[in-house]
């Protein structure tokens, strides 16, 4: 990886996607070594994770990653997912992130000096382009190690840097060994302010079907 000890730099999460890839890749990914790995490349300015949640449900099981993220130097940006029937009767749920992901850039880019976009899909090679119009450098994290990849091939090209998820698992991976139960649905139910007191983020997740899968 390629980075300047004086770059202003900022992490931006596609949430569903860098779960699918780092699922892809076989490894769990633990949110504070990764985010102590980037405060290592510069001046790290803020690290935005996005989310789709079904808020409707009594209980979402990526709820204790928010809240823990949250508490723990991410600045979350969440949404509530939609439900809809497609034209053959099948119930779909979606939770696209593109355009919150896409505004904050462009709007945080006038303080940043290099942007770490996590995300393999595609639709993102415009935003990328724009911010390198504006001077900024563009690092994109996906993989090509999976088949198929995890990147779409327009987005890993237009990137200033690619860099491979499968490259950091050593530096970003939870230990298999330590890996905290599932919170208890009665412990969900508890005030955000006291699961957020609780330690690791959970290593297992159930993000909801979309019917982008991020790569077109």
């Amino acid at each position: 990886m390629h980075f300047y000890p004086t770059e202003r730099l900022a992490l931006f999460i596609d949430g569903a996607n860098l779960y699918a890839t780092a699922k892809a890749l076989g490894f769990d990914i633990d949110y504070k070594r990764l985010l102590a790995l980037f405060r290592t490349k510069g001046q790290l300015v803020r690290a935005l994770y996005y989310t789709a949640l079904a808020e409707d449900q009594e209980y979402s099981s990526i709820r204790p990653l928010v809240d823990w993220l949250d508490y723990n130097g991410y600045t979350m940006v969440t949404k509530p997912t939609k439900e809809f029937t497609d034209s053959f009767g099948r119930r779909k749920i979606k939770g696209n992130m593109d355009i919150e992901l896409t505004v904050d850039a462009m709007r945080l880019s006038e303080r940043l000096d290099h942007i770490v976009l996590f995300t393999g899909d595609g639709d993102f090679r415009a935003l990328v382009a724009s911010l390198q119009q504006a001077g900024k450098r563009v690092s994109v994290v996906s993989t090509l190690q999976t088949q198929p990849a995890m990147v779409a091939d327009e987005l890993r090209r237009q990137a200033d840097q690619f860099i491979d998820l499968a490259d950091l698992e050593e530096q970003i991976c939870r230990d298999p060994g330590s890996r905290p139960a599932r919170e208890p649905r009665e412990a969900a139910q508890r005030p955000a302010s006291a699961r957020r007191a609780a330690a690791p983020a959970p290593a297992t997740l159930d993000y909801p079907e979309d019917e982008d899968d991020g790569r077109s």
